[in-house]
């Protein structure tokens, strides 16, 4: 209770006394005055009684609160003296004022008061808006508090509470899975012991890695491995780039086909279901890129290392056809097919779209073609389309495609599996049945479809679809046309069978020419404009020498160039001598600035262009950037190689 409450109580109460006593001695006095006065000296008696425990009680008050208070004083003291945590004070002009004891075993200064804070930890750098802010000190991590208003600084001592973060970060499991990519392949050509031999001295190899690393490695089936190891095991791997990817490839070198692995690992994971889902995931995610390359999720993010060589080519045509029936039974239980490429549609996309016409024509389904804006180097093919009055019904524009949508349309993608870049994403929310068809390696942004026909090793999606074409029906009458632009896809996708080519994209033209392929329409349909080749030539005067192996050309910053006119450019340079790799930059209409990347196996464009944010294959790769310079791309372009490479 507070003093003047008390005081105010006990005054009340006095008061109501005094008046009960003078009512009581004036009824006695009534009665007999000898009772009177005796009511008299008593009153007096302890009215003097009172005063004095007045006096008693207010002395001892004092004396309590005078002890409590002089407690707490020095427990506050002895608190800042010493507690564990460091409290400096410091003036306007950064001078030390005032510290407690922590602070002098901290430096081991006994002298600090006076001098200037940044003299005596330079390490400390002070912001006006920081707060709080971490620095290292005699090999001791502080995290400091700071009070600006106040110039006040507390110093907390949290070495041990980071080193067990580290060892934390250091000891969480990682779960990997290893595959090997061709064994089977390999194996076709071999006899019963020389395949068993191989096998067995691929695994010891991989055994010996994950022994040496202190790797737990437990073979689940004749081509794969499950690897369980600590981040720190995962940290040292990354840094040596997983050279057990390139020491197999080498090993096996003197087959005819290398076996090379594939990696999924996954970490910082909530459950151990979740790492093993992350870790196939990354399989599958390395396994669509082609393989012989690994790829590592850490949360949410996909980091890949490898991929020297380029996908080897199935032997088989099993899967193919099982796509093909799975594609077949999706057209039947659909309403009406949608076909839609990517941005900018080249030669490959419109092929292709019009193989996937043609198969839902041939299960008597509606289908339709989504088409936005192309690039000169198909307005002949379109001309062609738009000229053949069958054809040209089936494009639409994507805002007819989105009034078409309905529960039963299948959405079918080719020549690209991510979400940004195909025509009209809004097609990709608007309906759950989608198929994926494409033949780029898989990057971390991927559309999620019902079906998916996802091949590296192709020479181009136009090659795909002709395969699966030939599983959707015993008699098959394509129309020229259509088979013209599949087999103009191949041939522009191939550079005319010089890259990327295996023997299923001579099947693929094959029968593609059996049917009707007209490849001197398709020559026809490639003439390039002369002011265009005059301005590819252009930029190919701008041209320097990288790294001896290496070169990069810049378009001129007051000319507008297409992505077709850039890749044509990158793929010319490397047709010169002494060339392995060729980069060309360009500002677009837009002033994006376009990267095209080419390379002839021996160095990963993809693995580049990923640096900087785009993709591709490890021969053909590209990037966009926006809101920067000429000068400065290529500058970003010089430090991805140099960190890459």
């Amino acid at each position: 209770m507070p003093k003047f409450l008390l005081k105010r109580w006990y005054g009340l109460h006095m008061v109501l006394a005094l008046t009960f006593s003078l009512l009581l001695l004036g009824i006695l006095t009534l009665h007999h005055w000898m009772y009177g006065a005796i009511g008299v000296i008593c009153l007096i008696g302890l009215v003097i009684y009172v005063l004095q425990a007045e006096k008693g009680f207010q002395r001892d008050l004092r004396l309590y609160l005078a002890t409590v208070t002089h407690r707490v004083k020095k427990a506050g003291e002895g608190v800042i003296q010493e507690m564990p945590i460091g409290i400096l004070l410091y003036n306007e002009e950064k001078v030390i004022e005032w510290v407690n004891p922590f602070m002098t075993n901290m430096s081991g200064d006994e002298m600090m008061i006076g001098k200037n804070l940044l003299d005596v930890f330079p390490q400390l750098t002070l912001k006006p808006e920081q707060k709080r802010l971490e620095f290292v000190y005699n090999e001791r991590t502080y995290e400091v508090l700071v009070r600006g208003e106040e110039r006040l600084l507390y110093f907390t001592d949290i070495t041990n509470f980071k080193e067990l973060t580290l060892r934390y970060h250091r000891e969480k499991a990682v779960l990997a899975i290893i595959h090997l990519d061709n064994l089977d392949e390999v194996g076709q050509v071999m006899d019963d012991q020389s395949r068993t031999l191989l096998s067995t001295s691929v695994a010891g190899v991989i055994t010996e890695w994950a022994n040496r690393h202190g790797i737990y490695l437990r073979r689940v089936s004749a081509d794969k491995f499950l690897a369980l190891m600590e981040r720190e095991t995962l940290d040292k791997l990354e840094e040596s780039r997983f050279d057990i990817l390139d020491v197999v490839r080498e090993m096996t070198a003197d087959n005819k086909i290398p076996i090379t692995l594939s990696i999924g690992a996954g970490a910082a994971a909530n459950s151990y279901i979740e790492l093993g889902q992350m870790a196939q995931s990354s399989l599958d995610i390395a396994l669509g890129r082609g393989g012989d390359q690994a790829a590592v999720k850490i949360g949410n993010k996909l980091t890949f290392f490898g991929g020297k060589s380029n996908a080897v080519e199935k032997r088989t045509r099993v899967r193919a056809r099982v796509i093909a029936h799975a594609l077949r039974d999706l057209i039947h239980e659909a309403e009406h097919v949608i076909v839609m490429g990517h941005k900018q549609p080249d030669m490959d996309s419109i092929g292709a779209s019009l193989g996937v016409l043609k198969a839902v024509q041939l299960h008597k389904k509606d289908a339709y073609i989504v088409m936005d804006e192309g690039n000169s180097s198909v307005d002949r093919l379109m001309k062609e389309i738009y000229a053949h009055e069958e054809l040209a019904e089936a494009f639409i524009t994507p805002e007819q495609a989105i009034r078409l949508i309905t529960g039963r349309t299948l959405l079918v993608v080719v020549d690209t599996h991510r979400p940004s870049l195909v025509i009209e994403p809004r097609l990709l929310e608007e309906t759950s049945r989608i198929v994926v068809i494409d033949h780029h390696r898989r990057s971390e942004e991927f559309i999620e479809p019902v079906l998916l026909y996802l091949e590296p090793y192709a020479s181009s999606t136009s090659e795909l679809v002709t395969e699966l074409l030939q599983y959707q029906s015993e008699r098959l009458n394509i129309d020229s046309l259509i088979a013209t632009a599949l087999l103009a896809g191949i041939v522009v996708d191939t550079k005319s069978f010089a890259f990327r080519t295996g023997s299923r994209t001579f099947e693929a033209a094959s029968f593609l020419r059996r049917n009707g392929a007209d490849t001197a329409a398709v020559q026809r349909l490639l003439k390039e404009d002369l002011n265009q080749y005059v301005k590819r030539a252009r930029v190919i005067m701008n041209t320097e020498k990288y790294r001896d192996n290496m070169a990069i050309a810049v378009g001129d910053p007051q000319e507008e160039f297409t992505q077709v006119q850039v890749a044509q450019a990158a793929e010319q340079l490397l047709t010169l001598s002494g060339i392995q790799a060729a980069f060309v930059v360009a500002r677009r209409a837009d002033d994006t600035v376009l990267i095209s990347a080419r390379s002839l196996g021996d160095i990963n464009v993809q693995s580049i262009m990923e640096h900087l944010g785009g993709g591709g294959h490890l021969t053909a790769a590209a990037n966009q950037m926006e809101g920067v310079s000429l000068k400065e791309a290529v500058r970003r372009l010089k430090e991805a190689i140099d960190e890459v490479v």
